[in-house]
């Protein structure tokens, strides 16, 4: 039985720029003169986790930060945009799942981001997605190791009771797809819009909207 499985929020709906506004607004509160542009943001998407690219940057610039709570004012944020912002799903999306799962398709959603975060973007998007199209969600709580670690899908693989060459993962960072091609799953890259300029690696390009037919075409047992 074949798989898609979304790896990450902006795989469903772009909110890179909602979560850049977000770190910028917790570094106010947290009394610190950093503001992250689109520019300097881009180049730090290279990694994944949120609290590490904060610790990474206060290393950076020889502050002592607590990374982990500027991250977790951040996620809070994050979240009242996710509730306050018209979000919408990305180009593909809805009539995808909706394809995939006519056509007996298992559809999972594999993030390491916290399961606030994952219940926030679902209630936004509802009823285009929501936690009902979804026969497998994977959050951070779920696993020890965030991506790039495979952990996360090869948990998912294991809920789902399918073989890694029966799916095809969609990713929107570098790191997710490292994670996807450390499992054994074929990738397709679906960059946001602050991933655009990043090396996928072996992950192949979809483009700017999602097609069921383009995608079953990247899994090898299809």
């Amino acid at each position: 039985m074949p798989a898609l499985l979304f790896g990450s929020i902006s795989t469903l709906a772009d909110t890179s720029e909602l979560q850049r506004l977000a770190f910028n607004q917790a570094f106010a509160e947290h009394g610190l003169d950093w503001q992250w542009t689109q520019e300097e943001y881009r180049s730090l998407l290279g990694s994944n986790g949120g609290a590490d690219r904060v610790r990474e940057y206060a290393r950076s610039r020889g502050e002592n930060v607590d990374a982990a709570a500027v991250h977790a004012t951040k996620s809070d944020l994050f979240r009242r945009s996710l509730a306050s912002s018209p979000v919408v799903s990305r180009p593909g999306v809805v009539e995808t799942i909706a394809q995939a799962k006519e056509s007996g398709y298992r559809i999972g959603f594999v993030t390491t981001t916290s399961g606030a975060n994952v219940q926030a973007l679902l209630t936004a998007l509802a009823p285009g997605v929501s936690a009902a199209d979804f026969d497998v969600v994977v959050d951070a709580s779920d696993v020890e190791t965030g991506k790039p670690d495979p952990a996360a899908y090869r948990l998912a693989l294991d809920k789902l009771g399918v073989d890694a060459t029966a799916c095809v993962a969609i990713e929107d960072n570098p790191g997710g797809a490292r994670s996807a091609a450390a499992a054994g799953i074929a990738c397709a890259a679906f960059p946001n819009e602050n991933t655009r300029q990043q090396d996928f690696g072996p992950a192949l390009p979809v483009g700017e909207e999602l097609r069921l037919e383009e995608l079953r075409n990247l899994i090898p047992a299809a």
